[in-house]
C-alpha cells in the first residue's frame, strides 16, 4: 500500500474509531506518515457532554475521561496500523487543545529507518531549540537533549529527552502519574503559547500539543503551522 492509501484509510479509521468511542468523532483528520513519525491531526473534535464540561471550566474532567478511554483505543490502533497498513508503532503520543476542539496523536515507528535530518531542517532551528529550552527550564528543567523536524509545511515536531526533576520521578512512583500529566500539560502549554515561536518561524502557529513518557523520560512537542499561501 502506498503512502497516500495508508494515509488515507487510517484517517477514515480514526474518524469512526472515535466517534464509536467517545460520541462524536472529529469532522476532519489529517493523517501525514514521515518515517519514523506518523501524525494524526484532528478538528471539531468536542463530544456534546464535553462542551458543557469545558463550558463549566471543568476541562480535567474531559482529559481525565479521554485520558482513560485513549488508554483503551491505543492498542487497538497499533493493531490496526499492523493489519491494515503494515505499520508497526513503538509509541503512540496524544494530546487535545480544548478550546479549539483539536487533537493529535504522534505515531512513533518501530523501524530502524531514521528521518534525514537535512531534509527536514528548517530556518532559526537552532534558535527554537534555545526557546524550548527556555520554556523547559521555567516548567521543569533543561532537556538533555532538543531535536526537531519540519515534518510538512504545517507540522514541526520537538523531541525532547531527559526533562523530569526530582520531585516529578517520585510522584510517578507513589502513583501521581494522571495528576502530574495533567498538571505539566496545563502548565508547559500556557507557556509555550507565551512563547516567541511565531516571532522566529516567520508563521503563524495554530496549535500547539504535548505529550511525555515518563517511563522513557521523553516529550513530543507539536506545532500545527499556518500553511503558506
Amino acid at each position: 500500500m502506498d503512502k497516500r492509501s495508508i494515509q488515507s484509510e487510517m484517517s477514515s479509521y480514526i474518524g469512526k474509531l472515535f466517534r464509536d468511542n467517545f460520541g462524536k468523532g472529529p469532522s476532519s483528520v489529517f493523517v501525514s506518515l514521515e518515517e519514523p513519525y506518523v501524525t494524526i491531526y484532528m478538528k471539531d473534535f468536542l463530544a456534546p457532554i464535553e462542551r458543557v464540561l469545558v463550558g463549566q471550566k471543568k476541562e480535567d474532567k474531559v482529559e481525565e475521561t479521554r485520558d482513560l478511554l485513549m488508554s483503551e483505543l491505543i492498542p487497538d490502533i497499533k493493531a490496526t496500523f499492523r493489519a491494515a497498513a503494515g505499520i508497526e508503532l513503538a509509541d503512540l503520543y496524544y494530546d487535545w487543545s480544548l478550546s479549539n476542539r483539536t487533537g493529535v496523536m504522534i505515531g512513533v515507528l518501530a523501524s530502524d529507518n531514521t528521518i534525514d535530518e537535512e531534509t527536514k531542517a528548517y530556518p532559526k532551528r537552532e534558535e527554537l531549540h534555545d526557546e524550548v529550552d527556555r520554556v523547559s527550564l521555567q516548567a521543569e528543567k533543561s532537556p538533555e537533549e532538543i531535536t526537531s523536524y519540519l515534518l510538512n509545511e504545517r507540522t514541526l515536531l520537538v523531541e525532547r529527552i531527559g526533562i523530569l526533576v526530582a520531585i516529578e520521578k517520585e510522584m510517578i512512583r507513589l502513583g501521581f502519574k494522571e495528576h502530574l500529566k495533567i498538571s505539566k500539560r496545563h502548565l508547559e502549554k500556557r507557556l509555550l503559547s507565551l512563547a516567541s515561536f511565531e516571532q522566529i518561524l516567520g508563521k503563524r502557529v495554530e496549535d500547539i500539543f504535548v505529550d511525555w513518557d515518563f517511563a522513557k523520560d521523553r516529550s513530543y512537542i507539536l506545532f500545527i503551522l499556518k500553511p503558506e499561501k
